[in-house]
């Protein structure tokens, strides 16, 4: 059983589009998920519910957590439920991220090429290393994401670059483009994989992700 947090204290940054599209690809793949929203919009819990509406299978189990002593509790309790359990932290330092970073194997960031956002890795810097006071082994990885589907190589180089400056993180070399299949898909509660026609750029960029993560 694997639980990954994806989670930034910058808003913004496309975490509810990327915990959606990787809950449902590992349902896709047969594992049994679970999707937990700790943010306060509710983001990823409405995707769900639109899936769920349009009777689109598989079905994924859908919480929210806003609270950080709730998701804690929860997740200590039914965890052994599920193969994958995918957390969406909102979007600013929140008793929800905290918890959720304590509970977790990775911790997924993902960051737009954009320097102010790519200093906010100084805060989740100072998080992780919070976290991996209490808890041993948590993997932290930052990817980018939103980023220009031209296929600008030195966005990615520049990216790269400030993680490295970073040494909480690793960086993962599976940049998501900035694509309208993305946006589309979560907004209909799916994933790219189950859109059609298909984005193959998109699907094999989601794969490419969901590969380095487990």
């Amino acid at each position: 059983m694997m639980i990954i947090t994806v989670g930034n204290t910058k808003g913004g940054v496309g975490k509810t589009t990327l915990a959606v599209s990787l809950a449902i690809a590992r349902a896709l793949a047969g594992r049994d998920v679970w999707l937990i929203d700790g943010d306060r919009q509710g983001t990823a819990q409405t995707a769900i519910s639109i899936r769920a509406e349009n009777g689109v299978s598989p079905g994924i189990a859908c919480a929210t957590y806003p609270d950080g002593p709730t998701l804690r509790s929860q997740v200590q309790q039914q965890a052994s439920k599920f193969d994958d359990i995918i957390i969406d932290a909102g979007g600013r330092d929140s008793t929800a991220l905290r918890a959720a970073l304590v509970l977790s194997d990775v911790l997924l960031v993902p960051f737009a090429p954009r320097s102010y956002d790519v200093w906010a890795l100084g805060d989740m810097a100072a998080l992780v290393d919070e976290a991996r006071s209490v808890r041993d082994g948590l993997r932290s990885v930052a990817v980018l994401n939103l980023a220009d589907p031209g296929g600008n190589s030195v966005d990615n180089d520049e990216a790269a670059a400030a993680v490295a400056d970073v040494p909480q993180f690793e960086y993962l070399a599976t940049p998501i483009r900035r694509r309208k299949a993305f946006a589309n898909a979560t907004g209909a509660g799916l994933s790219v994989q189950e859109m059609k026609p298909m984005d193959k750029k998109a699907t094999a960029e989601l794969s490419a992700l969901e590969k380095a993560l487990f």
